[in-house]
């Protein structure tokens, strides 16, 4: 076993050094890609967002309606999944940056 560690350390020191001419890419997109990536985005967030509001007010129109007609649903589960994607939705941004910055 110290044989295989020892020809380990032989290769890794005969590697060249990684200062010379290796180039180092750059990590961030380009500006003009970035602006339009931003703004699909921004209108995604929007979209988003849009969609919760409309599904929370469906759920509590439906909700109200089968109250009404006396009718026995299981409203609170898709409320529940309604305010779960709202969360995700919100949460969505703040995580992804967390996570990759």
């Amino acid at each position: 076993m110290s044989s295989l560690l020892y020809a380990a350390a032989n290769v890794l020191a005969a590697a060249p050094n990684a200062v010379g001419g290796v180039p180092t890419p750059v990590s961030s997109a380009p500006g003009p890609l970035a602006d339009k990536v931003n703004t699909v985005l921004g209108i995604l967030a929007w979209a988003g967002t849009a969609a919760g509001v409309c599904g929370v007010l469906v759920t509590g129109a439906m909700m109200a309606i089968s109250v009404k007609r006396g009718e026995s649903s299981e409203h609170m589960s898709r409320l529940g999944m309604v305010l779960g994607g709202c969360v995700l939705v919100a949460t969505a941004g703040p995580l992804v940056s967390f996570v990759f910055a």
